[in-house]
Order: structure tokens, then sequence, then C-alpha cells
């Protein structure tokens, strides 16, 4: 996945100003506490912070873009 498809996905998940928010915002348990931000700026490839925010925010992502 690249990351204009991550942003994509947020976007379509929690409209694009609150997902910067949450990418900002959240630190995420699956990603050792850092936020999304965070682990992206530390290399983290982008398809294991996906899953570590579908896994946070299971009720709120579509699973057409799981």
């Amino acid at each position: 996945m690249r990351q204009t498809d991550f942003w994509d996905r947020m976007g379509q998940a929690f409209g694009p100003a609150y997902a910067r928010s949450v990418a900002k915002d959240q630190a995420l348990t699956e990603l050792g506490g850092r936020t999304v931000t965070a682990a992206l700026a530390d290399g983290i490839d982008v398809q294991i912070i996906w899953r570590a925010v579908c896994a946070q925010y299971d009720d709120r992502i579509p699973s057409r873009l799981k």
C-alpha cells in the first residue's frame, strides 16, 4: 500500500479533517504507543500502520477498506 492509498482510506473512514487529527493525536497500542504520524516518520510500513488503525477503530472502518 502506498501512502496516498493510506490517506485516501483514512479520509473515507474518518473524513479528511478528522483523519489528520486521528493520525496526529491518537497513540495506537499496535504501533508501540506511537501515533500514525510518528509511525510514518519512523519508517513503519504503511500496511502495518493501516492494520493498526483498523484494529483500533474496527467499528469505524468499513469492511471494504480493510
